[in-house]
């Protein structure tokens, strides 16, 4: 128990093995009261970090093993990261037996797993978001009526695969050619959506919630496209900051009433209520913010720049959302409102991606220069990586690294990752330089996330 009455679990397993878990269990294996974080499988990188272990032989889609794991270490506390496990009931087997998990089941992840289910769970709630049409797989000519009817309205268009696709299975169409190549793409290979596209700045906004109360984690700033001034394919996320400068941390109290609680309560109606990280991927548009996507996890690479901003212990409040006593710990940690307090400055992550990113990484480039990133002060969070015989480290896929840069302002925050980012080598590195730069400089520097 710490110091506020907040319960502290001693033992945490972490289900994942990217930068996201990485940055997950950092932040928890330093919290007063944690003896060690256990993740499955993590990876040599992340079972380098104190009291932090890797089971690197776990199948993180495999339920009975991460049941079978959870109890073999009694765990008090099992943290799902990536949406597949959650879509896979990884979270369904757990809470059956009975283990604190924090992680939807399958059915509330379907607010992530199938873009169509979040657009209904939306205009069920009364939630804004984009208009939108869903389609099963084949029906190519539907979906080209609806694209062709968005175009003649002059709006833009947006083509989405319905499932998971780890970020890349949007494409975001600049003219009705682009259109009919992504829909004859994504149609023939699953169900798709077919949304308008809303101009304006993205924020992402995410909240710990047992299903009913709601606690808001700072804001973040992800940046999808591969190139700067948001040029090439979209991607999982190619860096983030935090805090924004357009929407200051208190206006988290609002949104959560307009958007997340309204999902949150819909889900609970349907039967399928939510217990974890909802995510809600918002358009800030001239006429407001409106609801782009829902996630049913920490985001990635949000969630490595928003750790670091944290002044309070993340284990206890991720336990008390795992039992349904989230109200009650919010008392205890004794904030206003529903904002989690956090600590004065910002932080920024550049994502390093290997060769061939996002299409087809290139695994086996040898990586150089780690040691020095991290002696400079920056953190340095393992995506993608393997580890030599000879203790080095070669990329292993696409995402390899993000580098975080902290400091008293969003300027030195970005400053110290820069340095650092630039410190490590690999062949083919493929990385952003501009992320942050339109906070810093202007709407006129770089457009930045200018549409979606």
């Amino acid at each position: 128990m710490t110091a506020s009455g907040l319960v502290m679990p001693t033992r945490i397993l972490v289900v994942g093995s990217g930068a996201r878990e990485h940055a997950l269990a950092w932040k928890l294996s330093v919290e007063p009261g944690v003896n060690e974080v256990i993740v499955a499988p993590g990876s040599y990188a992340i079972g380098a970090e104190p009291r932090v272990r890797a089971l690197k032989d776990v199948d993180p889609l495999d339920a009975d093993r991460v049941v079978f794991v959870a109890r073999a270490i009694a765990a008090e506390l099992v943290v799902v990261g990536p949406e597949a496990p959650l879509a896979a009931g990884v979270a369904d087997a757990l809470q059956k037996q009975k283990i604190a998990v924090f992680g939807p089941t399958a059915a509330a992840a379907r607010i992530e797993s199938s873009k169509a289910f979040c657009h209904e769970v939306a205009i069920a709630a009364r939630v804004a978001m984009a208009r939108s049409a869903a389609f099963d797989v084949g029906e190519r000519g539907p979906a080209l009526a609806c694209a062709r009817q968005l175009a003649a309205e002059g709006r833009g268009i947006v083509v989405k695969a319905d499932g998971l696709a780890a970020g890349k299975g949007v494409v975001v169409c600049d003219d009705m050619g682009e259109a009919v190549t992504a829909i004859d793409a994504l149609a023939a290979e699953g169900a798709i959506v077919v949304e308008e596209r809303l101009q304006g700045r993205e924020a992402s906004l995410i909240a710990l919630t047992d299903g009913k109360d709601v606690l808001a984690l700072p804001f973040a700033r992800d940046h999808k496209r591969l190139g700067d001034l948001d040029m090439g394919p979209n991607t999982g996320g190619m860096g983030a900051y935090s805090p924004l400068e357009d929407l200051p941390d208190e206006a988290a109290d609002d949104l959560v009433e307009r958007f997340h609680r309204p999902i949150l309560a819909e889900l609970a109606r349907r039967g399928t209520p939510f217990r974890g990280a909802l995510y809600a991927g918002l358009m800030l548009t001239a006429d407001g913010p409106v609801l782009l996507e829902c996630n049913a996890r920490f985001g990635d690479p949000e969630t490595q720049v928003i750790l670091p901003r944290l002044a309070a212990p993340l284990g206890p409040l991720l336990l008390a959302a795992a039992k349904g006593r989230l109200k009650a710990a919010i008392k205890a940690l004794g904030v206003d409102g529903h904002r989690i307090p956090v600590i004065p400055g910002a932080s920024l992550g550049v994502v390093l991606a290997a060769a061939g990113y996002p299409d087809a990484p290139r695994p086996g480039d040898p990586i150089e220069g780690l040691h020095a990133a991290r002696a400079s002060g920056a953190l340095v969070f393992h995506a993608g990586t393997a580890r030599d015989a000879d203790g080095g480290y070669r990329t292993a896929g696409g995402r390899v690294l993000t580098v975080v840069g902290r400091g008293p302002d969003l300027g030195s925050a970005r400053d110290q990752a820069e340095m650092a980012a630039g410190m490590i080598s690999f062949d083919g590195l493929q990385r952003r330089r501009d992320i942050g730069l339109q906070a810093l400089y202007g709407s006129g520097a770089v457009p930045v996330g200018a549409t979606r």
